[in-house]
This record gives C-alpha cells, structure tokens and sequence, in this order.
C-alpha cells in the first residue's frame, strides 16, 4: 500500500512526459516552414526573441527597453526578465555548438515543450490530489484548446509560463497544509505577479480560498496561511530588487512597476497581519471571519488608495488606438464581441468543464473542488470580457472532466464516447469551424519569412508600417521600428496611424518629423485605414486608389507583398 501512490505518480509522469514529446514533436513538424525561419506565431513571441538577443549581447539585465522601438532613445516595455531566463540559457549555452540560428532554433522548441510537460505534470498531480483519474485529466489538459496554443514551439512569451504558475499555486493549496505549501504559493503568486498582471483576478480568488481554508479551519490551513503571510512580503520584497527593470518608475499599473509593487505589498502586509493573528491565539470560526473581513477590506483600500490606475491599466491608451488596435487585439475580445465560431471554440470546454466541477464539488463537498470551480468560475467571467480568460478555464477543467469520464464508463459506449467528445477541448474549434466556415481572408501574408527577408536586405533606416509588421520586423530586420502592437508607444503608435489616415501632404510631414527612411504595408493594411479615415483622400485611399505620392520611391517592384516605398530626398 506505502508504495502504491509513488507507482502511479511515476506512471502518470510517464504518460505527461510520451505525450508532451508526442505533441510538441508534431507541433514542430507542422510548423517548420515558419519555425526554421525565425518567423514565431505571435507579435510579443519575436520581441521577446528580439528582448533575449538584447540581453545576451549585452545589454543590462534589468534594461527591458526597446531601444530600436518608438521615438528615440525606445520603448520601456511593461515586461519582466524571468519568461527569458530558459531560452536564454539554451541559446546561450548551445551558440557555441550549434550557431545563433541553430541555438536560437533548439530554445523555441525547448522553451515551451517544458513548459507543457510542467503543466501536464502538475495537472496530473492536481487530478489525484482530489481524487481524479490523473492519467486521464492529463491526456485532456493535453487536447485542451485554447490553453494548447500557448505552449506551441515559438510561443516563448510569458502567458504559458504564467499558466505553470497559477497550476503551481493551485497544487500548493490542495497539498498538505503546511507552511512550506504556504511558501511555495506565495513564491508562484509573486513570480506570475513579475511576469504580468493578467492573471491578477485568479491569483486574488487564489488567496482568498487560502484564507477561507483557515477561517473553516481545515486540517493545516493555519499553517499555510502563516508560510504564506510571511513568505509573500518578502518574496515581493526581494523580487522588487532582483527583477527591478528600466521601467520601474512608469506611473502605470500595467506590470510590476514601483506603483503596483506599493499597493502589492500594502495587501501583503494585511495577509500577514492576519496569519500572524491566526498563529498568536486560539480563535472561533467568528474571530477569524471577522479578522479576515477587516484584512480583505484594508487590503482593498489600501490598493486603491496607493494605485487607482490599476482599475484602468490601459487608461492612457491613445483613445484613436484603443478604437482602431486595442479593440480589435484578438484575446482581448469580450466572449460575445466575436464571432460564434470564436465563441464556441474559446468557451466551449470552460462551459462544459465548469458545470462538470461545479457538480462534482457539490455531491462530494470537497473543499478543493469548490475552490477549483471558483476559479473556473472566474476565469469565465474574465472570458466573457476577454478571451485570454479562456486558456486558464481549459486547464483547470481537466480534474472535473476526469471524473465525468470516469462515470461515464459503468453507464456504457455511447455515454463514454459522448463524454470524450465534450471533454476535448480540440474538437471545439474543428465543429466551431464545421457549423459556422470562416470567410477567406483576403491579401497576402505581411509577415511571412520571404516578406520579411525582402525587408531584412534593405541598408539599415528607420522603418513605419502597421503595428504587427512593425513587431515582426523588429526581430527579423535591423530596422528600427515607429510603431508595434505595445500600449506604451503611444507617441509612435499614434503617429503611424496619422500617417495613413491624414492626406498625402500630411503624411510626408509625419514622416519626415519622425525620420522615416522606409515604409511598408500590404494591401489589406490600406483597405482598414481608408474605412478608419475620417476625412476623405486619405494617403490610405491614395495608395489604394494606385496614386503613389512623389516622396514614396518604390522599393519592390510588382505586386509582392509588403510594399516597400523609400522616401525621396528633398530637392
């Protein structure tokens, strides 16, 4: 019996460990074409593949400036330095063997392969530490989109990490209640709360089923609570020197900027008033309700007294931007803003995963399934306003569905089968796509590797174009770049935007202000800004229209996409 757990935590390792190298080894070959070429799935992948090359070339390790992105001397990006940590570890220890290329090539497939098998790993702890099917929620943590799509080879940004993090903490509050499970929850809530503040609302609802556990005074919480309320001060304090970055006098509350950290630690302090309270005294279940009560509140106004920005962390967002760019950023999308197909595939597992766990919790009254389906609770409710709440509900759904396939065995073939179709989450967006097909998307690929390396060979200048092409050439090019998908660069931002919706003689203002050398775009790009226009013959319907102003000297020839113009000397 004493040797029964560790067996099948190994054979459930087994399986996390052949399944992640199955997926990531398929997930490679599909997308070779892009990977070798250093062409990533997404815009914050290649500037972080351009942030890493900064840092190993030298440049500080608390410099998190773009210093080739936005008016001069760059962008403070609102990042943190520990997504980069791994890959630059593997590029820089593998350039010696392998070239930049073939080091640089090894961490975008590494990165995130064990990332994933962290997060199937802890999936499948989560799953038997509340008496799931551990293998089987690890095969659906596995196929459950959209959380899948972060751990793509060349998906290095910070959200897959952030999801290893919130699972971390998860599996810290499940386990034995000791003050080294405390720690370990107050260093994973720190470390996500480093790397960006998306998952703010979770780790919240985290830290309140802490205290919750203590105030019914389960078995160990009041030693959780007092790891957890000493170590969080400390690790927030320790990671504000470590990790501090160029940006930390940003008065913004978008990352762990000295704003945030103030209003964070305030909240800590309340949390270790409370564990300390806990720890002194002998206490009811009404003392601690009532402590906890006074510390939630102290801790709120503390946070909106010290940061009331961070009720509005993109406030200073050019309003122009936020209507034509932030509205229109995919995963930041309200559930029923998109489209149907969207919709379905985004929230289909959620739905089904949280009515799933919400059962389960209420016929076996467990205190972690109640807390698991809080937080899938919760991270619907975010869906609902924006999409990117989705890949947190997909993996937590895992354990819950587990166990309703597990049911569904004694009940027979069709049950069983029925209750698998439900429970994978990729077969949403295959039947999204099935009921409601896409419309073709017309025009070319902006930023495909042969587009990018027309760019690349063009003598070193100052590049405008579109946010998205202006993130991928930063990466692939030498260019320095006005404008990127980034809130901060509002200057750059709003001028890029200005300089295709104003007339012709308004843009060759704009850009010679800016010291442009080059522009680019493609087709689809014109068609966008002349519908955003305001005012008629814009340079965007200009260049549709095929009247090239005489300052834009082509540079390609043909139809090839982007379009590549020059600006002409003045005479």
């Amino acid at each position: 019996m004493e040797t029964s757990l560790p067996r099948e935590a190994w054979r459930d390792h087994l399986v996390a460990l052949l399944l992640a190298m199955g997926l990531c080894l398929a997930w490679t070959l599909r997308g070779w074409h892009d990977l070798a070429a250093l062409r990533l799935p997404d815009t914050d992948d290649m500037v972080r593949l351009q942030q890493i090359r900064d840092w190993i070339a030298g440049q500080g390790f608390g410099d998190l400036a773009q210093h080739r992105l936005g008016p001069p001397p760059g962008l403070e990006m609102h990042w943190s330095r520990l997504p980069d940590l791994v890959p630059a570890a593997v590029i820089a220890a593998l350039t010696p063997l392998l070239g930049s290329h073939g080091a640089e090539l090894t961490a975008l497939i590494l990165s995130p392969a064990l990332l994933f098998l962290a997060a199937l790993l802890l999936t499948g702890s989560i799953a038997r530490r509340l008496g799931a099917p551990a293998i089987t929620a690890v095969l659906l943590a596995g196929l459950a989109y959209p959380a899948t799509s972060l751990f793509l080879p060349g998906r290095i940004d910070h959200h897959a990490l952030q999801m290893v993090l919130l699972l971390l903490l998860v599996r810290a509050l499940l386990g034995a209640g000791t003050l080294v499970a405390g720690i370990v929850a107050a260093l994973a809530m720190t470390a996500s709360l480093d790397i960006g503040l998306e998952t703010l609302p979770l780790l919240a609802v985290g830290g309140a089923a802490l205290v919750a556990l203590w105030v019914a005074d389960a078995s160990g919480s009041r030693d959780r609570l007092l790891g957890f309320g000493l170590a969080l001060p400390l690790a927030l304090a320790g990671t504000s020197v470590v990790l501090r970055n160029s940006g930390w006098a940003v008065p913004a509350c978008d990352g762990f900027t000295a704003l945030f950290w103030r209003a964070a630690q305030c909240a800590s302090l309340a949390l270790l008033g409370l564990a300390l309270f806990g720890a002194a005294r002998a206490t009811t279940l009404r003392t601690r309700g009532i402590a906890s009560g006074i510390a939630g509140i102290a801790g709120l106004a503390t946070v909106l007294l010290l940061a009331p920005q961070c009720l509005h962390p993109y406030g200073q967002v050019d309003p122009l931007l936020a209507r034509l760019w932030l509205a229109e950023v995919g995963e930041a999308q309200a559930l029923f803003g998109t489209s149907p197909a969207t919709a379905i595939a985004y929230a289909g597992l959620a739905v089904v995963g949280l009515v799933a766990t919400f059962i389960i919790a209420w016929k076996r009254r467990d205190a972690g399934w109640w807390m698991l389906a809080a937080l899938m609770l919760t991270a619907l409710a975010i869906t609902c306003f924006q999409l990117r709440g989705a890949y947190a509900a997909a993996l937590l759904a895992a354990p819950g569905l587990a166990v309703m396939i597990g049911a569904a065995r004694v009940r027979g073939a069709p049950a069983l089968a029925a209750a698998w179709i439900v429970s994978t989450g990729i077969l949403y967006p295959i039947a999204a796509t099935a009921i409601f097909p896409p419309k073709p998307e017309p025009g070319a690929n902006c930023t495909a590797p042969d587009s990018l390396a027309r760019l690349a060979a063009l003598p070193p200048g100052r590049l405008l174009a579109p946010l998205d092409l202006g993130a991928y050439a930063l990466a692939a090019t030498p260019h320095a770049v006005l404008a990127a998908p980034y809130h901060r660069n509002n200057q750059g931002n709003r001028a890029m935007i200005d300089f295709f919706l104003g007339q012709p003689a308004q843009s060759e203002a704009i850009a010679r202000q800016w010291g442009i050398d080059y522009v680019a775009f493609c087709d689809d790009d014109l068609d966008r800004f002349a519908k955003a226009a305001a005012a008629p013959h814009s340079l965007a319907e200009t260049l549709r229209a095929g009247a090239v102003p005489a300052w834009l000297v082509p540079v390609n020839t043909g139809s090839e996409n982007p379009r590549v113009y020059r600006l002409a000397s003045r005479h």
